[in-house]
């Protein structure tokens, strides 16, 4: 099931937040002392939830009608003066639609949420899966070997669980009496009892104990209604009721929710608390696959368990979203997500009506791991606080199976593997680890991108950005500054790192920047070396380990410096997305996904565009700074793609002058008109609220300031259709036209229909008003004639065909004969019949202008808060905030290899998790099956665990008797057959110990003195 997601906030609706918990009447004269006084009338709104009567860090301010936006922003300003009041945001409203699968089908579900924050499920056909896929297991429980934990005693009895969702029909008969400890209504319906059908079904898999198995059927379950039957949420229903799971001291929570907007403070802040109080979240990534920079949050965040979804055959599934992160863009680069996968795809869990049913999404993927998570975290709750949400992250992610065929934003750190991580969390030994353990850039397709393209002499910095988890404390820093090892060739590399000052809650960020030094110009090989580092508790730990001492690997290769020709500039800096404002699609025809929000990166929704471009030997380097912070005499070109952002002045100059010595610009833009962006603008029938577009699909009049001095200018057309190219046609999807242009630069004019026409006439006229007009253009910058060495311009006023985001026809053909002409000066065969501007004869149209009254000030980089919209040809500078400065890397402590023997040299591989010394030797591959497992855990537990099926023991004794009797082929024939069934699927031997010949070592599992194998899974940022 797919959903439609956007952002609402409600008008005069706000949620305030305070810098601790108080009581009802301790806020409200917080409330009132702020606001006395203020010209318009306001209340706290009250809250009907079992949350009501206890201390709050927030209240609901619902502003009257007579406040206006001047009385709003004073009321803002009043609030955020106090002491108490950590932030005001507006409240969000959550919408969704919902529809049936089909007659076979008994529950509603969801396909479509149009929502932030909404059900992750995918497309399935009605009753399983698609043809190709094997058919799912009758049990997912078996599938992940869950009875073999049932077998031994643990069945999640004492964990306490809680699933926000839809709510669950009491006496619900997959459930065991008593177990459904608690059902709360955090919606403003009056009901408990789930009228959808999807908290049934995540509850089921979470914890039903017939028909169709959960993983935890003697956990105690808190069900938290928190959207209604009607698909509507409220971000203050989930604050309300995450302070209510605090209060019920719940040990792990499934969220089979997400969406793009990880700028809503509140509830990511929340997030970061539950976490910090010890509670393990698990979320769903998200069902926007196969694009990348899909990511959902919370699922996204570095304290949550973010899942994605594979089929029964071990493959990652099509909808399931892909990383990276996009919240570092465009400083930095994104990390890792998801952080593993596990079956998602044709699950069967609970209906409504007490049958079993089939889904597929990250949505099921999500309660299948809270499910595994809740059944590990029965198996050591007599650790106490070393199980935190730390250390469970950490045996999932240091166990999982990585998946041969996948690279690490499909997969993040593998396979789920239940046992496996029991294994490991048994024994667990707190610490701290990296994920990933290694950086290893000729791991493909693994490590990609970074395996994609080496490094060399003069290429930007290469950013790996690494999490930190640290099991020790809820709090903790690196101590002092990391160290850089100098491996085989590494004094080539030039390093530095940053890292977060305080890791918390259990996690923070490291991020890397490798280049290549002067003396490796010309150098072709592989160069290695590896970064040290220590991470300390800050405060109380959880055990007697206070510090971990980490060493991380780093493996690259490195080429000679590519020629000018061949590399290539693409400008992030200036690309703006969603949910720091609202920025449309760019295809207007695409109504489901009407936000930009994907990053619009080389490695995201360009990623295929991006393995063109390295296919046909390009190199290609992201610039998240500004143009002025780039020396251009190394780049054949600029590519300017789909840029939203303004920009500086002294940008505009030195493109200029970088032009003028030889570097060529490609332009791909997109639409631009002011009377269509308010004709796309939102409207909520219930809150009666619009929200208009912060820019176009592009930003054309910054476009047209940056190309105006070689004389090219783009228009306010909004055009759609296609044209043809030689044999080949080209998809224009809500592109803009070329306005103004070189009098002896080629262009193409095409026959397309004007969309913008269509969308403003009344009521969305279907009549098509067909127009030609200059849409694609090549030329000579500079002054004619032109002078040998200046650079070139290619235009298209369109990128939809580039990105792989609701493409209907990719042109990187076209893309890379644009760059052919960029960089070699050779226009492409097709352009041999394109008109001269001058011939063409195109008439002279006003240049589009800035909207009156844009919020893009607001979320720009470039412009100041406070700047007008239009610009002020006497004082320029007036809009714009000043030029930052270029980062300057500040290069790592670095010894030889030599000097630092007393530091061990960590291996090129997943690294598993340090344990405790008595539980050092895994279990030989030989005796791995389900019985040596279940013997082994049971000779190393405490507590009495439950006996082996008796039956079972006296077939396998007759066996032995029979075979003693000389009828040893029968009784291996029997035996083999029972014990076919007895094991579990995948537990053959070595299962639970990595094949070396896969790529992956077995765990090294080392005393407290070794400092090798501290770090953790094999994964990726």
């Amino acid at each position: 099931l797919r959903y439609e997601f956007s952002t609402e906030t409600v008008p005069r609706e706000y949620i305030v937040r305070y810098a601790g918990y108080h009581g009802n009447e301790a806020r409200a004269c917080l409330l009132s002392d702020a606001l006395a006084g203020l010209p318009c009338a306001w209340r706290a709104v009250r809250r009907d939830n079992p949350a009501a009567q206890h201390p709050s860090d927030f209240d609901l301010l619902r502003l009257a009608f007579n406040c206006t936006p001047a009385l709003t922003a004073e009321a803002t300003r009043r609030l955020l003066a106090s002491d108490a009041v950590r932030s005001v945001t507006p409240q969000r409203r959550v919408t969704r639609t919902l529809h049936g699968f089909g007659p076979a089908d008994e529950d509603v579900e969801l396909p479509r949420w149009h929502s932030r924050r909404s059900f992750s499920h995918a497309p399935i056909v009605s009753g399983g899966l698609g043809a190709g896929v094997r058919p799912a297991p009758t049990q997912i429980t078996s599938a992940l070997q869950a009875d073999v934990l049932w077998s031994v005693g643990f069945s999640g009895r004492g964990v306490r669980v809680s699933v926000f969702d839809t709510g669950l029909a009491a006496g619900h008969g997959h459930f065991k009496r008593g177990r459904v400890k608690e059902r709360s209504n955090w919606t403003n319906e009056k009901t408990l009892d789930d009228g959808l059908g999807h908290g049934t079904f995540v509850a089921g898999v979470i914890a039903s104990y017939r028909d169709c198995l959960g993983f935890a059927p003697d956990a105690d379950l808190y069900i938290f209604r928190v959207f209604t039957n009607a698909q509507v949420s409220y971000t203050s229903w989930f604050l309300d009721a995450f302070n209510y799971a605090m209060l019920r001291r719940i040990h792990v929570i499934n969220l089979s929710i997400g969406g793009p907007d990880f700028l809503d403070r509140p509830f990511v802040d929340k997030v970061w608390e539950l976490t910090s109080n010890g509670v393990v979240l698990v979320s769903a990534i998200g069902n926007d696959g196969p694009l990348y920079g899909t990511l959902n949050n919370p699922a996204d965040q570095m304290d949550v368990v973010g899942v994605g979804g594979i089929d029964f055959d071990d493959r990652v599934a099509r909808f399931s979203s892909r990383g990276m992160t996009t919240w570092e863009l465009p400083d930095g680069y994104g990390r890792l997500k998801p952080d593993i996968v596990t079956y998602g795809a044709g699950v069967r869990g609970s209906g409504l009506r007490e049958t079993c049913r089939a889904l597929s999404g990250t949505s099921v993927a999500s309660p299948v791991v809270a499910g595994a998570v809740a059944l590990l975290y029965s198996a050591v709750l007599h650790r106490g606080p070393v199980i935190n949400p730390a250390s469970i992250k950490q045996a999932l992610l240091a166990s999982a199976r990585r998946l041969p065929d996948a690279n690490m934003f499909e997969q993040g750190h593998g396979k789920l593997d239940l046992l496996r991580a029991y294994q490991l969390l048994r024994a667990y030994k707190p610490q701290a680890s990296l994920s990933p353990s290694y950086i290893e850039f000729t791991d493909c397709p693994y490590m990609w991108p970074y395996c994609s393209q080496p490094m060399y002499f003069t290429g930007l910095p290469v950013v790996v950005n690494v999490t930190i988890l640290n099991g020790m404390s809820v709090a903790g820093r690196i101590r002092g500054e990391p160290l850089w090892i100098d491996g085989q060739n590494g004094r080539l590399l030039t390093v530095s790192a940053t890292h977060s000052e305080l890791l918390w809650p259990w996690s923070g960020w490291l991020a890397l920047q490798l280049g290549v030094a002067e003396a490796g110009a010309d150098f072709d090989g592989v160069a290695e070396g590896w970064l040290n580092f220590t991470v300390e508790t800050v405060g109380a730990g959880v055990g007697e380990e206070t510090s971990t001492e980490l060493s991380l690997p780093v493996r690259v290769r490195i080429a000679p410096r590519p020629p000018r020709s061949r590399r290539l500039l693409w400008d992030q800096f200036h690309s703006l997305r969603y949910p720091s404002g609202y920025f449309p699609r760019d295809n207007l025809r695409v109504k489901l996904d009407p936000l930009d929000w994907h990053g619009d990166h080389p490695h995201t929704n360009f990623r295929d565009l991006y393995g063109r471009l390295r296919s046909a030997g390009y190199f290609v380097e992201v610039a998240g700074r500004p143009l002025t912070c780039y020396n251009a005499s190394n780049y054949g070109a600029l590519l300017l793609v789909d840029t939203e952002e303004e920009f500086f002045p002294e940008e505009v100059a030195k493109l200029g002058r970088d032009v003028a010595a030889g570097l060529s610009v490609l332009v791909l833009a997109d639409w631009y008109n002011t009377s269509v962006m308010r004709r796309v603008r939102f409207f909520d029938e219930n809150t009666r609220q619009w929200w208009v577009p912060d820019t176009g699909g592009a930003n054309v009049p910054a476009l047209n300031d940056l190309l105006g001095q070689f004389g090219v200018a783009l228009g306010d057309r909004v055009l759609d259709g296609e044209f043809r190219l030689g044999d080949r046609l080209v998809a224009f999807s809500s592109g803009c036209d070329i306005a103004k242009f070189p009098e002896d630069g080629r262009v193409l004019t095409a026959a397309l229909a004007d969309e913008g026409h269509q969308l403003m006439q009344a009521g969305g006229a279907k009549s098509r008003l067909e127009v030609r007009a200059p849409v694609l253009g090549f030329a000579h910058a500079g002054s004619q004639p032109v002078r040998p060495g200046t650079g070139r311009i290619a235009v298209l006023g369109d990128s939809n065909c580039a990105d792989s985001a609701h493409q209907l026809a990719d042109c990187y053909w076209l893309v890379a004969a644009m760059l052919h002409f960029a960089t070699a000066a050779r226009l492409p065969a097709f352009a041999d019949g394109f008109q001269t501007w001058k011939s063409a004869g195109v008439p002279s149209s006003p240049l589009p202008m800035r909207m009156e009254g844009s919020r893009l000030r607001l979320h720009s980089r470039v412009l100041l808060p406070s700047a007008p919209d239009q610009i002020d040809a006497a004082s320029p500078r007036r809009r714009h905030r000043p030029l930052p400065a270029c980062p300057t890397p500040s290069p790592c402590r670095r010894v030889a290899a030599e000097a630092a023997e007393d530091l061990k040299r960590p291996a090129f591989r997943a690294a598993s998790l340090a344990l405790l010394p008595e539980d050092r030797v895994p279990l030989p591959p030989d005796r791995l099956s389900a019985e040596s497992l279940e013997s082994a855990i049971r000779n190393r537990q405490q507590t009495a665990a439950a006996p082996i099926d008796r039956a079972f023991r006296l077939f396998a004794l007759s066996c032995t008797l029979l075979a003693a009797a000389g009828l040893l082929a029968f009784a291996a024939s029997r035996c083999r057959r029972r014990l076919s069934r007895r094991a579990r699927p995948g537990l053959a031997p070595g299962a639970l110990v990595r094949s070396a010949s896969a790529g992956i070592d077995q765990p090294l599992l080392f005393s407290g003195a070794a400092r090798a194998g501290l770090q953790k899974g094999s994964g990726i940022f």
